[in-house]
C-alpha cells in the first residue's frame, strides 16, 4: 500500500514547526464546496497592489483576444504572457469622490479590495467594507495555518492625515476584517519567515530564535533529522519536490542572514543577534518578500494573500531606474513628456517584479502535476488608472494564473467600462469554496475568465 501522510504534517526539532510542501503522498481530495477541491493542490489567491496609476499608453493593449501585441510596459512579462490575462474595462465606482474632493490616492487603496467608499476622515471614526481576502478567509481560511497573510514595502498606519482629510489607515490598508478594522501588513521579511518557521509554542519559538542567532543555524538544523527520515519513506518524485522546498527554504535565509550582515566573533558566531528591520535596497527587499509569499503558498500555509509595494500616494523615488522625482509627483505628469517618462519607468520597475513572482511560483510543481501558478489566481493592479487625471474606470488590471484549471489565460479580455471590478472578486471568492451573492458593487459574476465561465 503507498505510504499515505497528513497534509499537516510538519518538521519539527528544537523549537522549530516547519510546514511542508504539499506532496504526492499526503491525503487526498475532500469536498470543500459544491465542486471537488484538489488537497494535493489546492486553489490561492493573491492580491498585488501598485499605486498613483499607470501611464496607460504603455498598459493598455489595442487588441483582444489571444493574438493581442505586447505593449511597452506588459513587454516585461514577455516570457509569461501564456499565463495571465489583461483585463480593461473595470471600474472602482467606491474610489470615486461622490461629493467628497480630493483624496483619490487614499480612497482607491482602501476601495480596491472592499469595493466601498470609504467615509471621509482623518479622525477615529474610519469606516469602509470588508475587503475580498478577509471575507474569503472568513470562509474557508480555517483550513489553513494562516487564514490570511497581509504583506507589503512599507508600514501600515491606522492614524494621522495622509490625503486630503483621509485617514492614513485608507491610505495604507487594503486589507480590512471589518469596517472599522484595517489589517496591517507585515514590512519585515525575516519577521514573516520567523512566522512560517515558528514553533508551536511562544516559548518554543522565542528558545528556538535564540539559538539559531547564537550558533549562526538555519530552521534546517534543527529539523535535519526528521526531514531526513521523512525523505526515505517518500516516493521518488516527492523525495525531489521536498529536496528542491528545502533548498529554497535554505536559499532564502542565506539572504535573510546577508541582509542583516551579521559580523562573526572568532568562534564563529555572531557578536550580536541578527537585528529587526528591512533591507535598504528596494528590490532585494521586494524579492525576499514575494518569496516569503510563495513559500507560505507552497507549503500551504495560507491560501489567501495581499501585498503593497507602496502606500497610497507614494512619492518615493526610484533610482534604481533612473528616476530621482518622486513616484507621486511624476503621476502628475501634466503631459510633461519626461514626468511620462518617470512614470513608465517605475511602472515596468513593478511589473518586473510581478515578473519575478510569476516565475517563482512556475518554479514549484505540486502532486498534481501543475505549477504553483496553475493552481492560483493573482491580481495585479491599481485603483487609479490614469495617475494625473485619477480617474478610477477602465483600470489597469492583469489576472495570472489558470485557478486550477478555471481560467483561460493568454488573453486581453475587453468589458464594457464601467463593469465593477467586484465582479471579479465575486468569481474569485466563489471559486475558493465561498458563498456569496453580491460583494461590494458588483452586479454579477464577471464573465469570459474561462471556457466555463
Amino acid at each position: 500500500m503507498p505510504l499515505t501522510i497528513s497534509r499537516r504534517t510538519l518538521l519539527r526539532g528544537f523549537g522549530t514547526s516547519m510546514a511542508l510542501p504539499i506532496l504526492g503522498a499526503m491525503s487526498s481530495t475532500r469536498l470543500l464546496s459544491a465542486a471537488a477541491v484538489d488537497e494535493t493542490a489546492p486553489l490561492r489567491m493573491a492580491f498585488l497592489y501598485v499605486p498613483n496609476g499607470m501611464h496607460m499608453p504603455d498598459w493598455t493593449p489595442s487588441d483582444e483576444g489571444s493574438g493581442y501585441g505586447l505593449t511597452p510596459t506588459l513587454e516585461r512579462l514577455s516570457q509569461h504572457r501564456d499565463s495571465f490575462n489583461v483585463l480593461t474595462g473595470l471600474t472602482l465606482d467606491g474610489a470615486r469622490a461622490h461629493g467628497d474632493g480630493g483624496g483619490d490616492h487614499a480612497r482607491s487603496v482602501a476601495a480596491f479590495l472592499t469595493g466601498a467608499h470609504p467615509r471621509k476622515t482623518n479622525g477615529a471614526d474610519i469606516q469602509n467594507g470588508v475587503s475580498i481576502d478577509q471575507f474569503t478567509a472568513a470562509q474557508v481560511g480555517q483550513a489553513t495555518r494562516f487564514s490570511s497573510l497581509e504583506l507589503g514595502l512599507e508600514a501600515s498606519a491606522q492614524a494621522g492625515n495622509c490625503d486630503s482629510g483621509y485617514s492614513c489607515a485608507y491610505a495604507s490598508n487594503m486589507s480590512w476584517r471589518g469596517p472599522t478594522s484595517p489589517v496591517a501588513k507585515e514590512i519585515d521579511p525575516g519577521a514573516v519567515f520567523d512566522r512560517l518557521f515558528a514553533g508551536q509554542t511562544v516559548k518554543e519559538t522565542r528558545r528556538a530564535k535564540t539559538a539559531r542567532e547564537k550558533y549562526r543555524k538555519s530552521v534546517l538544523d534543527f529539523v535535519l533529522e526528521d526531514a531526513k527520515r521523512l525523505h526515505q519513506t517518500l516516493p521518488t518524485v516527492d523525495q525531489r519536490k521536498l529536496d528542491e522546498y528545502l533548498y529554497s527554504v535554505r536559499d532564502v535565509e542565506k539572504r535573510l542572514v546577508g541582509v542583516d550582515r551579521l559580523e562573526l566573533t572568532e568562534e564563529g558566531v555572531p557578536d550580536f543577534p541578527r537585528p529587526s528591520g528591512v533591507p535598504q535596497e528596494l528590490t532585494e527587499h521586494a524579492e525576499l518578500m514575494l518569496d516569503m509569499m510563495t513559500l507560505a503558498m507552497q507549503t500551504d500555509s495560507t491560501r489567501i494573500l495581499s501585498f503593497m509595494f507602496t502606500n497610497a500616494g507614494s512619492n518615493r523615488s526610484y533610482r534604481e531606474v533612473g528616476v530621482s522625482e518622486g513616484h507621486h509627483e511624476s503621476s502628475h505628469h501634466g503631459k510633461s513628456e519626461q514626468k511620462q517618462k518617470n512614470i513608465a519607468a517605475i511602472n515596468r520597475f513593478h511589473v518586473d517584479h510581478f515578473g519575478y513572482f510569476l516565475a517563482r511560483l512556475k518554479q514549484v510543481r505540486e502532486a498534481n502535476g501543475k505549477t504553483l501558478l496553475e493552481n492560483s489566481m493573482v491580481v495585479y493592479g491599481s485603483g487609479i488608472s490614469d495617475g494625473d487625471r485619477h480617474n478610477h474606470d477602465d483600470l489597469p488590471i492583469l489576472v495570472a494564473g489558470n485557478g486550477g484549471g478555471r481560467i483561460t489565460t493568454g488573453r486581453h479580455v475587453r468589458y464594457e467600462n464601467g463593469t465593477p471590478l467586484c465582479n471579479l472578486y465575486l468569481w474569485m471568492t466563489k471559486q475558493m469554496g465561498a458563498e456569496a451573492d453580491q460583494f461590494g458593487d458588483s452586479n454579477g459574476v464577471i464573465e469570459r475568465l474561462g471556457d466555463s465561465a
